[in-house]
């Protein structure tokens, strides 16, 4: 017998052949056969074999049952090659903006939409002292979220003043003015939002929707709810990123853009003041 050799990753993570791979034609022309001739998924789609299991991944064979642990081996390297393909091209793909978007110019760069939070919403909640309350969700400890429902005195730096509708209104026409407010947003105000925004949910007493940066394709959630207890015409704001540290003012700017619109139809609606949010403006370099 005489082991078979194989493709390994050196200390430079860079791909070395220690055997006549290209002899098995099914590992390099699978991803032109799919359709994915680019250079950069072969390559990674060849890497993967490095995580296949030892016995598949480094044979030997003898006369014997060549034929059979051939065939075997080119199975094995087809199973987890195509596996490795669905996941490399599902997390390379570009993800279009949304229709509002500014330009076409980013369509085709991957963008970093980041997963989607699952405690969105109203609900229950807890302090820094665990005493429970019903909320919004809260912010973490980055820069690049504010929210009325986080408490003052806890996190000065992420509540904002809830937001208040004239009194002619009713909680219905008051969301209604919300989803127009929203709706007339302009993306690219203020160097942000270029990739689009989209009303995800609307009814009586929440508005969620998403906003995407152009370029990188960050998206942030943004949530207006209205809370029994909390004020007859009072309206709960939550507006943060999903990835990244900083926001470089964004979420400021845009719930801003939104306080003044609402503003001009007669709402109590102050947003962010850098004055009483120093930390965030010097960190994100903001005014």
């Amino acid at each position: 017998c005489r082991p078979r050799r194989r493709w390994y990753h050196n200390e430079e993570h860079t791909l070395k052949p220690t055997t006549n791979i290209m002899k098995n034609s099914s590992a390099l022309l699978l991803p032109t056969f799919l359709g994915l001739g680019s250079p950069v998924i072969s390559f990674a789609f060849m890497g993967s074999f490095s995580s296949m299991p030892r016995q598949s991944h480094h044979l030997t064979h003898c006369s014997k049952d060549h034929s059979d642990h051939n065939v075997s081996s080119r199975r094995d390297m087809l199973s987890w090659g195509v596996a490795s393909l669905v996941s490399l091209t599902s997390a390379a793909q570009p993800t279009n903006a949304f229709a509002n978007k500014i330009s076409d110019t980013y369509d085709d760069r991957p963008k970093r939409r980041g997963p989607q939070p699952k405690d969105l919403g109203v609900g229950k909640r807890k302090d820094m002292v665990g005493e429970e309350y019903i909320g919004l969700k809260p912010c973490g400890p980055a820069p690049n979220c504010f929210c009325s429902t986080d408490d003052k005195e806890d996190d000065p730096e992420h509540n904002i003043p809830a937001w208040t509708w004239p009194k002619n209104l009713d909680k219905t026409q008051a969301f209604e003015e919300i989803e127009k407010a929203v709706n007339d947003y302009k993306p690219g105000q203020g160097n942000i939002d270029g990739g689009g925004f989209e009303v995800k949910k609307s009814e009586p007493g929440y508005l969620y929707a998403q906003f995407e940066s152009l370029k990188q394709g960050y998206i942030d959630d943004v949530e207006f709810a209205f809370i029994d207890g909390k004020g007859h015409n009072v309206v709960q704001v939550r507006s943060s990123s999903r990835v990244g540290y900083l926001d470089f003012g964004v979420n400021a700017k845009r719930l801003n853009y939104i306080a003044e619109s609402l503003r001009a139809s007669g709402w109590k609606a102050p947003g962010v003041d850098f004055s009483a949010h120093r930390d965030y403006a010097i960190q994100n370099g903001v005014q």
